[in-house]
């Protein structure tokens, strides 16, 4: 199986306290499944028609391993810590 990309848009987020939580926790559950992050943040540059929200992009070698990253008991523990202050499109994309 081909590496897979995790890709994260938020589309909105109405709490940055609980955002920043989440994050302490969901980036030591993504490592600990070999998640490598490759990018965050808001787009430097948007073109047709994208929108200025916030963007994740992980690297995983397998969809097995992001996966068992998402289900892990650290990165429930993430989302909990998330709760209903954010609403994302989450997509796992195979490498071409």
């Amino acid at each position: 199986m081909s590496k897979v990309y995790w890709v994260s848009v938020y589309k909105s987020v109405s709490d940055q306290a609980a955002l920043a939580a989440y994050a302490q926790l969901a980036s030591p559950a993504m490592a600990a499944h070999g998640g490598v992050f490759l990018a965050k943040g808001n787009p430097v540059q948007i073109i047709e028609s994208g929108m200025q929200q916030r963007v994740v992009l992980i690297e995983f070698e397998s969809l097995e391993k992001a996966l068992a990253a998402y289900n892990s008991v650290g990165y429930q523990a993430a989302l909990k810590a998330l709760g209903n202050t954010a609403i994302r499109d989450i997509r796992i994309v195979e490498a071409s």
